[in-house]
């Protein structure tokens, strides 16, 4: 597993974007895709390499839909945070809504944060925090100790591909059915360091932050494959230390419905919050 140096991210001052959402989690914790594609087997026969060339094969797909799920587990209870919506892996851009766990009462405690992923920044609207409704708040992720992989509830799709350049250690456990898609399942550890040096331009930034702000390298994963070599399903896991608690990570992206329509429309330069954020 890894573990993170920090207790929140930095380069925030009062703002400490990042680390709200890190906090509220914590706190909760303690109170159809396209045609049937050919034979995933093929790419069994190197399994590393299958798998550190699935964030080309999702560039040549183009788009896809994106559902991803956060799990964290601290003080013996476990919350999850989900995620819907698109990605375009040539423009690197796309379009979430996360959905907060709810409070322990059943009240759901924040409404859906839109998160816009682009290169090198990240944009929530409904952030809350003190956050005036209309306005989006603005992260860069290359500062973010995590890389954006954990602290904002959802790990950006071309960053979890991604971080499979630096697979090693992979085993090919078989073939098995996604969603009624056939898909060979892989096995194995990301070095961090190795697939920040390896990744595309636009996500090089946030991994090579990620790469230094967590004390291991280490990055254990599973990895779905289809016939393409297109990443269906990828479940990395991470362990951080937060408030004094070690807080355990299980991120899982799914990515289905290739070739769909992904706009990802940037926010007004007057919409975008510059007033301090609550704690």
């Amino acid at each position: 597993m890894v573990v993170q140096r920090y207790g929140s991210p930095r380069g925030f001052g009062s703002g400490a974007v990042a680390a709200v959402l890190v906090g509220s989690f914590v706190g909760a914790a303690t109170v159809t895709g396209c045609a049937a594609p050919e034979d995933p087997k093929a790419a069994a026969a190197d399994p590393a390499l299958a798998v550190r060339s699935a964030a080309d094969a999702l560039v040549r797909a183009g788009t896809s839909k994106a559902s991803t799920s956060m799990e964290m587990a601290a003080g013996g209870t476990r919350v999850t945070i989900r995620g819907e919506g698109g990605y375009d892996f040539r423009r690197r851009t796309g379009r979430l809504q996360v959905l907060l766990p709810k409070d322990p009462a059943g009240a759901s405690e924040h409404r859906p944060i839109t998160e816009l992923l682009t290169p090198g920044a990240l944009y929530m609207k409904n952030r809350g925090a003190g956050v005036p409704a209309d306005k989006w708040v603005r992260v860069d992720t290359a500062a973010l100790d995590d890389g954006n992989l954990v602290t904002n509830g959802a790990t950006d799709p071309a960053a979890a591909a991604e971080l499979l350049r630096g697979a090693r250690e992979v085993t090919y456990l078989g073939e098995v059915d996604l969603a009624g898609v056939k898909v060979g399942h892989y096995r194995g550890v990301a070095d961090l360091a190795h697939a920040a040096r390896a990744a595309s331009p636009q996500v090089r930034g946030a991994l090579a932050a990620a790469a230094k702000g967590f004390a291991e390298d280490a990055v254990p994963f599973d990895a779905y494959l289809d016939g393409e070599g297109r990443l269906r399903k990828v479940r990395h896991r991470f362990s951080f230390s937060n408030q004094g608690r070690t807080v355990a990570v299980a991120s899982t992206t799914l990515l289905y419905g290739f070739g769909v329509p992904v706009e990802v429309t940037l926010p007004d330069h007057r919409d975008i919050y510059a007033g301090k954020i609550g704690a």
